[in-house]
């Protein structure tokens, strides 16, 4: 009888990749929202695992640390879930990179002007146990380009709690604003609309993948 072995001394003619490519349109099929924003829950018992157990870092196929958590967030009405390392502090959510926006200056006539955006601190959490994405770093650099202050370090969640912006990075999704965390409305004015800081990054993104053409490659239609 044939049995399976994770001994690579068994692969005696080398690796065998399989790739089973797919596109298709997302509309609809995905927790994105990148206008009105999305909800997010804080995972449960679920933690991300510290690189001496399984390395975040690495984009593997062992994911039941994102299933599980996703499933928490399906049963919750929550786009995603925030994940926790070991020591309570924000990793990422399960599917996606984290940021938050600490505005300092608070002018209410400035509040829909993109020059609002003096002494604002973007930041994120360090990739010890997540995985530092694509995206995620495409938004540090463009902040940094329009002069946005980054912090890139331990954030513990009552900072998301507190902050007057929060969106979530990734490929499919690219930016998306954050309005709720377990049911509290983020920003300072309870509007539950994205942010001066998100929206200018956002903008900024989408007008570097159209211009910057080294950074990005062209998919071909639908059908």
């Amino acid at each position: 009888m044939w049995a399976p072995s994770m001994n690579p001394y068994f692969n005696v003619y080398g690796t065998t990749l399989i790739i089973l490519p797919e596109w298709k349109p997302t509309e609809g099929a995905t927790t994105y929202d990148n206008t009105k924003g999305v909800s997010l829950i804080t995972a449960g018992t679920c933690r991300r695992s510290p690189p001496s157990t399984l390395d975040n870092k690495v984009h593997h196929c062992n994911m039941i640390q994102n299933i599980l958590p996703k499933i928490q967030a399906n049963l919750g009405g929550a786009a995603d879930s925030i994940m926790l390392d070991v020591e309570g502090f924000v990793a990422e959510t399960n599917a996606t990179n984290l940021f938050l926006v600490r505005r300092n200056t608070l002018d209410l006539s400035k509040e829909n002007n993109h020059s609002h955006c003096d002494g604002a601190v973007l930041i994120t959490p360090t990739g010890d146990h997540c995985l530092p994405g694509i995206t995620r770093d495409t938004v540090l650099l463009l902040a940094k380009e329009l002069g946005i202050k980054t912090e890139v370090r331990r954030v513990s969640l009552s900072e998301f709690y507190c902050a007057d912006e929060v969106f979530t990075t990734g490929t499919m999704g690219e930016l998306t604003p954050v309005t709720t965390i377990d049911g509290r409305v983020v920003g300072w004015n309870n509007t539950m609309k994205r942010g001066v800081v998100t929206e200018l990054l956002q903008k900024t993104y989408k007008e570097a993948v159209k211009t910057r053409l080294d950074w990005s490659t062209e998919i071909p239609q639908f059908g």
